[in-house]
């Protein structure tokens, strides 16, 4: 073979190795090359990986060849490909079993005998001085191959060592990139966590404060349970810094977020092409909490398929990248929070009973702040500082019918609700000032808690209504049902999760309730 034809099947593959390629794309196009420069039938490209030999890309043989594993040591050929560093060429009688035997794309239809037509070469990829894989070539007519100088196959293969390395190199990169960015995230959930406390001196916080110092210190698996706003979030990093794995990283995901796709992504990981847009190889959670704690708030929203995925890490510590079927090993605590009934939802088919029970080892109930006292005057006293310093002022303060106000309502959105209301109030009292004041007091009026707090003096009760409204009790109960919703959303800007939260009522049974009452 002359060194033109040679050079012209080499330049666009050496063009390849500065563009920024799909792997597959970058390994079809190498063998597409060879078939070009050394006639054949078949030419496949497979990757060492300990006793196997993994095909990564194949042109000319069928379909499930990039399915198969190949253990060496059962396949004469390849052993001795392996054996050797320049490139080998099989005899066309040779009565070694050939690895490809029948995946010859068209043998069938011409009706050959695989073991009578086959000619094969091939030669292995060294990179780093150390043995990577293999290139092979096959052909259906015997004696194809004699004619070929395996010079050209050794210099095919010295550029597919590149290529390979090229596309490691990326991929490591990348790799490298991505893992930067997820520590940097890692850092900065730390940095936002450090400086948080519970804070409380009612019994049942001290109880709470208790219970995570009792069971912080283990490695059992935590399933917290309270109602949304309670700080289910601020119990799990308590429960982290209590533990032995304090000084590694505290992982969170939280469950509703995501669609189940992406889920499982972001708990496993995924290999480079793993699906649409996975254009690098990303760790998961769980890898990223390897010797530390993992946080899966909102767990009762993961279907059932990825409850099932899930146990089987629980069970067993190991996991698979998606799109890889490589086994990863990690040691993970697992913290878990839901403001569901799991139980119910057991009960219901809903969620699995196997994986209820391996989360709630040490089940922990936050309890709602109605149930805590005076603590809602302490909290309001953390969000009143909070908002001083962010507003600018020397002074954020309550005044005492505001005090007895907050103690009097019944918070259903719990903190989170506080944190909020004392927020927006301090802004809506600092904007009736012309000039910022030194001392900003909030009175009751400012939280605009009227329409919600109980009344203190008893009234008679309301008479009833002599007859039902025209329709009848289904239709009074729809309107009412209706008008309240509707006031809700309007409270919420239209925000339906919100409003089914104050609602204490599953997103999607709002959901259907509404098209019923025809507000959607």
């Amino acid at each position: 073979m002359t060194a033109k034809p040679l050079l012209t099947a080499l330049l666009p593959l050496v063009s390849d190795l500065s563009r920024e390629l799909p792997d597959h794309e970058r390994y079809r196009r190498l063998l597409q090359a060879m078939r070009g420069l050394l006639p054949c039938d078949a030419a496949a490209l497979l990757r060492l990986d300990g006793e196997w030999l993994v095909p990564l890309a194949v042109d000319g043989l069928a379909a499930d060849t990039l399915g198969r594993r190949f253990r060496v040591s059962e396949h004469p050929r390849f052993q001795i490909l392996l054996s050797r560093r320049e490139p080998t060429r099989f005899a066309s009688d040779s009565d070694l079993p050939d690895p490809y035997d029948g995946l010859v794309e068209g043998l069938a239809e011409e009706g050959h005998s695989p073991l009578e037509v086959h000619d094969c070469m091939g030669c292995p990829l060294f990179v780093d001085e150390h043995p990577w894989g293999l290139v092979t070539l096959d052909a259906l007519t015997p004696g194809q191959f004699q004619a070929l100088e395996l010079d050209a196959l050794q210099a095919f293969a010295s550029l597919a060592a590149a290529t390979v390395n090229v596309a490691e190199r990326i991929d490591r990169l990348a790799l490298r990139a991505e893992d930067e960015r997820q520590r940097a995230e890692v850092y900065r959930q730390a940095s936002g966590q450090q400086h948080q406390e519970m804070i409380g001196q009612s019994p049942a916080h001290k109880r709470l404060v208790e219970e995570i110092r009792l069971v912080g210190s283990s490695d059992l698996t935590v399933l917290i349970t309270g109602e949304t706003g309670v700080g289910k979030e601020l119990v799990a990093q308590a429960l982290h810094q209590a533990s032995a794995r304090a000084d590694k990283p505290l992982i969170s995901l939280n469950c509703a977020a995501l669609p189940d796709t992406l889920v499982e992504s972001e708990l496993f990981g995924h290999v480079r092409g793993a699906f649409t847009g996975a254009h690098v190889e990303r760790r998961g959670k769980f890898e990223l909490a390897n010797g530390g704690t993992l946080f899966l708030d909102e767990v009762g929203e993961l279907s059932l398929s990825v409850q099932a995925k899930l146990l089987r890490v629980l069970q067993s510590g190991q996991l698979q990248r998606l799109g890889s079927d490589r086994e990863h090993q990690v040691d993970v605590r697992l913290i878990a929070a839901t403001n569901r009934d799991l139980a119910e939802e057991v009960r219901s088919g809903r969620y699995r009973a196997d994986f209820y029970h391996r989360l709630s080892v040490y089940p922990l109930q936050v309890p709602p702040l109605r149930e805590r006292g005076r603590d809602v005057l302490l909290l309001a006293g953390f969000f009143l500082e909070q908002n001083r310093s962010r507003m600018g002022l020397n002074s954020l303060r309550l005044s005492a019918d505001a005090q007895a106000a907050l103690l009097a309502y019944d918070w259903p959105g719990n903190v989170r609700e506080l944190e909020h209301l004392i927020g927006r109030s301090a802004l809506k009292a600092l904007g009736q000032y012309p000039e910022r004041p030194r001392i900003l007091t909030l009175e009751s009026g400012d939280l605009d808690l009227r329409k919600v707090l109980p009344v203190m003096q008893p009234e008679p009760p309301p008479a009833l209504p002599v007859a039902l409204p025209e329709g009848g009790l289904r239709e009074a109960t729809d309107g009412y049902q209706r008008e309240l919703i509707e006031a809700c959303l309007a409270r919420h800007a239209q925000n339906w999760a919100a409003a089914a939260r104050e609602l204490d009522i599953d997103r999607a049974n709002l959901s259907r309730l509404a098209k019923r009452l025809g507000l959607r």
